[in-house]
């Protein structure tokens, strides 16, 4: 099948390629697949403390199994379960069997890790192949990874993937920003892996160094690890002169590789093979209707150190089971608009960070980064976002910025539903980040 995706005023084309004829079943032998590999995965679960008390409990085995239905019979699973058995505690083979182990940076509590065995990292590296090959990557390709490389999973799992596909790798993980860019220049990088933010800002500072878009040799990116809009992607595309592309995964899970856009970039494919994605109301649990917004719920197939069942991920998003023209048959996500635990109440709205920077980003003179601040000074919440200005806008004209706040918050209130206090400051002086970024201050939490 011949489908491409090409940019205006872009020399290269993004040609839709299968890596694995798993992503192209038939529905129904997905769905037999999928049952088979969910009693396969309470059998390896019943050996974990955690999940052998729930079915001793609930009088659940892998033969009590007979229908994928049988699915919502199966216990949750939460952050705090596994921090409650840290660090280790959820562990379902011998520790000898334990190849590597990742995790989670625990800055906001205890940190989660997470273990692969040999076998595990393989079906890893092969999802991650899916991803990259759907959006572009090519044997003959020189991919730069900007995430950091340690106990996140974006470094490692995406570099294994990569090599997986044949292509070559420049491990420069994340920060020393202008090292980066100079490797992009002097090595031809033709693929960038970051975070989007750190994306935004590598393109900043090669502005900044008098490098255009046309300059960089950047063809296609590869962005995850935080959420972002389809208003941030134009922004990043137009900056670098690339083709990005969107990927999901959680270190719980596995890492980066449950999902990925294909060429057609219309939704993210979830690999069904390997993962069961329920998409549920987050107060009542239960299912929400197609292209409706949900909490994602993910039981993995095939993990073996660490199966996980129904785990609760607090992320915000939406399935589409629609058959795409690509050719994969598996269902497909939309981008995550953010996390349930990340959605801030302000005077009964409910309010995604994300909201506020797909208003900034259509307004002409505020740049991307910003900061939000909320408080409860009296009786009601105040929210105050604080915006940069974009260099060639910066003005000491008082009229000029009383119109540019003006335009800022009625865009805010057009997306979110929300009054602002808009705060403009000048360019270069809120923080960057190079992993994921940290817009929010809650100061009700302090109050």
């Amino acid at each position: 099948m011949t489908l491409m995706q090409q940019e205006p005023g872009q020399s290269f084309v993004v040609e839709n390629r299968i890596w694995d004829q798993a992503e192209a079943l038939p529905r129904s032998q997905i769905a037999d697949l999928q049952l088979a590999r969910l009693r396969e995965t309470a059998a390896r679960a019943a050996n974990v403390p955690f999940y052998k008390k729930i079915f001793e409990k609930e009088g659940l085995s892998p033969d009590s199994i007979q229908s994928l239905d049988d699915l919502q019979r199966l216990p949750f699973t939460t952050k705090s379960d596994l921090r409650e058995h840290y660090p280790l505690g959820f562990l379902a083979v011998p520790r000898e069997k334990i190849a590597r182990i990742h995790g989670s940076t625990g800055t906001t509590g205890k940190p989660t890790f997470v273990a692969y065995t040999s076998e595990d990292l393989k079906t890893w590296a092969e999802l991650c192949a899916r991803f990259l090959t759907s959006g572009g990557l090519r044997p003959e390709h020189l991919v730069q990874i900007s995430f950091g490389y340690g106990l996140f999973t974006g470094g490692f799992g995406l570099h294994y993937g990569v090599e997986r596909v044949g292509a070559s790798v420049v491990p420069a993980s994340g920060g020393n920003t202008e090292r980066q860019i100079s490797l992009m220049l002097d090595l031809k990088s033709d693929v960038l892996v970051s975070t989007p933010s750190y994306a935004l800002y590598l393109g900043e500072v090669a502005n900044q160094k008098g490098i255009g878009p046309e300059e960089l040799p950047l063809q296609f990116a590869h962005f995850g690890g935080e959420p972002w809009t389809e208003d941030m992607r134009s922004a990043i595309e137009k900056q670098m002169g690339i083709h990005a592309f969107n990927n999901y995964g959680l270190s719980e899970v596995i890492g980066p590789g449950v999902s990925g856009e294909c060429a057609l970039r219309d939704g993210m494919h979830i690999q069904e093979d390997h993962f069961i994605v329920e998409c549920l109301d987050p107060d009542t649990l239960e299912p929400v209707g197609d292209g409706e917004r949900g909490e994602l719920v993910i039981t993995s197939l095939t993990k073996q150190a660490m199966p996980i069942i129904r785990y609760r991920t607090r992320d915000i998003a939406s399935l589409n089971p629609a058959p795409c023209p690509c050719g994969r048959t598996t269902i497909r996500m939309s981008r995550v608009v953010g996390r349930s635990d990340d959605m801030l109440i302000i005077r009964g709205v409910n309010v995604f960070p994300s909201q506020i920077e797909q208003a900034l980003l259509r307004v002409e003179g505020a740049a991307p980064h910003y900061q939000i601040e909320v408080s409860r000074p009296k009786a009601l919440d105040e929210v105050t976002v604080r915006v940069e200005m974009r260099p060639e806008v910066f003005s000491d004209m008082m009229s000029k910025m009383h119109s540019l706040r003006e335009r800022i918050a009625r865009e805010i209130q057009i997306v979110a539903n929300i009054r602002v206090n808009v705060e403009l400051v000048d360019p270069h002086t809120l923080e960057r980040f190079q992993g994921k970024a940290k817009r929010v201050i809650d100061n009700r939490k302090k109050e």
